[in-house]
């Protein structure tokens, strides 16, 4: 009898113990975006933070760290405590940025635990509409026929697109001449003025001018037909074997317990679903996508290996 009550005494002190509790959810979370107000990823930030709010019941406030192409807000996130109050909303510049930096103040594996997925979904690959190509193929052809007498624009040297338009090249065998700017928006402009002959990039930098006839989309980098853009062929129809879908996701301090992080996934990918955010989803051909944080964690670590690996075969460095 004395075994037995012993036996039952621990079983209950176990249940007791803070090993068998689960984490409390604090009562106010802080949602990072590594970049300015207003930009796209700010307007997914706030509209999850709004939701998530209310699903948790904790005040879930959004703050805008910018600065070094989001590695400031990056940062403060990584050496942030580890108890789920602090998280970042970022994309897949988040590794572009990892992988062209000689010098790096965290990880961007190690030293974050992926929480969720919000959505992904592929760049869209844009000529000037002054220009005589009609398709990609026709681009592509012109491009090898003559080596580095086709111009690309992107942000700038190291940027997602730019790591982008050097993979595609390398599918497609062919060399164009990379003019980074400062910023999407004055490459799109010079696209639509015929000054560059091509541009991957987010569909809503592009959107405005497409509509207005100055630049035509021919295709997309989805590795199958997009849903979002029906009008627009898989850039892998010409160049086999060439796709990249880029994501936007929710990030936590590495060594945040793993019962708040799972908490905060499914709370996410709900939220990813919601008409608040597939609205803002939509401006960029982004879908909703619903992963475990384990999921989300083996993308994250095949992407960063796929554009360090990219940067290092070309020497790509952001100093």
């Amino acid at each position: 009898m004395k075994r037995i009550l012993s036996g039952l005494a621990l079983a209950a002190w176990a249940l007791a113990s803070p090993a068998g509790a689960q984490t409390a959810v604090p009562k106010q979370i802080k949602i990072v975006v590594p970049f300015s107000a207003g930009a796209s990823n700010d307007a997914i930030a706030r509209a999850i933070a709004s939701q998530l709010g209310d699903e948790l019941k904790a005040v879930v406030i959004v703050e805008n760290r910018a600065g070094a192409a989001g590695i400031i807000g990056s940062e403060y996130v990584a050496k942030s405590p580890k108890d789920g109050t602090t998280l970042l909303l970022t994309s897949s510049t988040f590794l572009t940025s990892a992988a062209t930096q000689p010098q790096m103040p965290y990880d961007p594996v190690k030293s974050f635990a992926p929480v969720a997925m919000v959505g992904q979904g592929p760049l869209v690959v844009a000529v000037s509409g002054l220009a005589p190509y009609g398709d990609l193929k026709s681009l592509l052809d012109q491009a090898r026929g003559k080596p580095d007498t086709l111009n690309y624009g992107t942000a700038g040297i190291g940027s997602l697109a730019h790591l982008a338009t050097v993979m595609m090249d390398d599918a497609a065998k062919v060399s164009m001449t990379h003019v980074p700017y400062k910023g999407a928006a004055n490459a799109a402009s010079d696209l639509a003025g015929g000054q560059i002959d091509v541009m991957l990039a987010n569909y809503s930098s592009l959107a405005s001018l497409e509509q207005g006839g100055k630049i035509k989309l021919v295709a997309t980098t989805a590795k199958d037909a997009s849903p979002a853009f029906p009008k627009l062929p898989p850039a892998s129809s010409v160049v086999p074997g060439f796709a990249i879908d880029i994501w936007v996701g929710v990030f936590a301090p590495a060594g945040t317990p793993q019962d708040l992080v799972d908490r905060y996934n499914k709370a996410i990918n709900r939220i990813s679903r919601t008409r608040q955010t597939t609205a803002l989803l939509d401006m960029d051909g982004t879908v909703p996508e619903s992963l475990t944080s384990a999921e989300f964690g083996e993308r994250v670590s095949r992407d960063y290996a796929q554009w360090r690996d990219l940067a290092r075969s070309h020497h790509i460095t952001v100093e």
